[in-house]
């Protein structure tokens, strides 16, 4: 009975009354152009196009002297001149609730892991809500215990942090998530999977994330053969459950893979809306639309829980300083590196440690804690610094000895940074055998005293 009410409440809500209708009158490329609802339709508004092949759900990207451009969820097969154009509301706004958790939906939030219909929650939401006011939000909060040793150690992350993880493709940014996924400290796990190889999503479920990360997450994906709109929607749709449960009181863990192939989509839209191309083709709203989405995770506020979030950015031939990744390296509280030359040693996850910070430090170690990562980034910079050196033999051993004790604290350190998968180690644990490693390799650790 009850589910019987959920649907019948789903139909009423998305029952239209009174309708405007125009019509097709010209499609190039992607955009579609209708007259006769330019006073009616706004920018970001949708409407329907009922075409010979079936409806097709479009959004308001441009509008000029001569009509209303939109872009199709869908493709525009069957769609011809004169075809009926009419006002929607069609998944302008979600409904998440607690049900949602262990499930998979699409950027509209319908299902799609055929374990029958959502349950919609009694509250909407919209998928591209303002970011909180920075003046009612609370600080960032304490370090959460992910179990990835990198992370809890060298790039710790907090209650309401914003992280970004920039790598090449192959490098491990998916598995690295589902590390944390599995892991991490927090109530609810929402993935968004952005842009996402087809062929991929169901290896991120079944295998890197497995049963145990699954049952406390939800999961949105837009593949890459979707169209832009829905790609920039998974996004948006991720972020906007992300804040439904953050709004519960409850402690979210955000990850979007990936930041890039949402701008990817909205360079799509705004090139196919008439915007002018700047640098390397990205148009002006795609740095407007980053800080819109990025700004929205983070500390919450009064009784709200937090969001805390990691964004995976592909970078461009592996260039870190390329449009995207330096916009969003500016907007996050920290960012981690996943550098090629170390996953082809075979190492992961393959952060490199001299380019990677957490802008928390030191405030989220304490003393102890601080004074050991301060020795291990110390002793791994001296050794990077002369690590060609050494490989040559053109070090000799007793020249220095600071190096010498890098050298030999370098290889436990790579195999105390190397971690599998399924592997976790409590903070403390990773702390304690840090220290362990560096006091066997003979560096000093400047442990505050003890009072009294």
């Amino acid at each position: 009975m009850k589910t019987a009410f959920s649907q019948l409440s789903t139909l009423a809500r998305n029952t239209e009354g009174s309708r405007i209708a125009g019509e097709v009158s010209a499609i190039t490329g992607l955009t579609l152009t209708v007259v006769g609802l330019t006073r009616a339709l706004g920018i970001g508004q949708r409407c329907t196009i009922f075409g010979r092949k079936g409806s097709v759900l479009a959004e308001v990207v441009a509008v000029d002297g001569e009509g209303t451009r939109v872009l199709p969820f869908g493709t525009w097969d069957g769609v011809t001149i004169g075809d009926r154009v009419e006002i929607s509301t069609q998944g302008e706004k979600i409904r998440p609730d607690i049900s949602w958790v262990g499930r998979v939906v699409d950027a509209l939030g319908r299902p799609v892991d055929g374990k029958g219909v959502i349950h919609d929650g009694p509250h909407p939401c919209s998928p591209k809500a303002a970011p909180p006011n920075a003046y009612s939000r609370r600080r960032v909060g304490d370090r959460i215990d992910t179990g990835v040793r990198v992370f809890d150690v060298f790039t710790p992350l907090c209650k309401g942090q914003r992280m970004g993880i920039f790598a090449g493709s192959g490098v491990g940014k998916s598995s690295l998530l589902s590390m944390m996924a599995r892991r991490a400290e927090a109530d609810v796990i929402v993935v968004g999977l952005v842009g996402e190889r087809g062929r991929e999503v169901q290896d991120f479920i079944q295998d890197d994330l497995g049963q145990e990360g699954l049952d406390r997450s939800v999961i949105v994906v837009s593949t890459g053969d979707e169209p832009p709109l829905m790609r920039r929607q998974a996004a948006w749709t991720a972020t906007a459950v992300a804040e439904y449960f953050r709004d519960q009181g409850l402690q979210v863990l955000l990850l979007i893979d990936s930041v890039t192939r949402f701008a990817m989509a909205q360079r799509e839209i705004g090139l196919a809306g008439g915007e002018p191309p700047t640098t390397k083709g990205y148009p002006p709203t795609v740095f407007a639309e980053l800080p819109q989405l990025l700004e929205r995770a983070g500390p919450g506020t009064g009784e709200h829980g937090d969001i805390t979030a990691l964004y995976t950015v592909l970078v461009d031939g592996d260039d870190m300083n390329e449009p995207i990744s330096d916009s969003v390296r500016g907007i996050m509280d920290g960012h981690v590196v996943l550098d090629r030359a170390i996953a082809e040693q075979g190492r992961f996850p393959a952060v490199n440690l001299q380019r990677s910070i957490s802008r928390m430090l030191p405030d989220c170690h304490n003393d102890g804690e601080y004074a050991v990562l301060k020795s291990a980034r110390r002793a791994l910079a001296r050794y990077a610094d002369m690590e060609e050196l050494i490989r040559i033999g053109a070090y000799r051993e007793g020249t220095d000895p600071d190096i010498d004790a890098a050298i030999r604290f370098a290889k436990p350190a790579e195999e105390f940074l190397s971690q599998q998968k399924k592997e976790s180690t409590p903070s403390d644990q990773a702390f304690a055998r840090l220290f362990e490693l560096l006091s066997d390799a003979g560096i000093e650790v400047a442990l505050p005293r003890k009072e009294g």
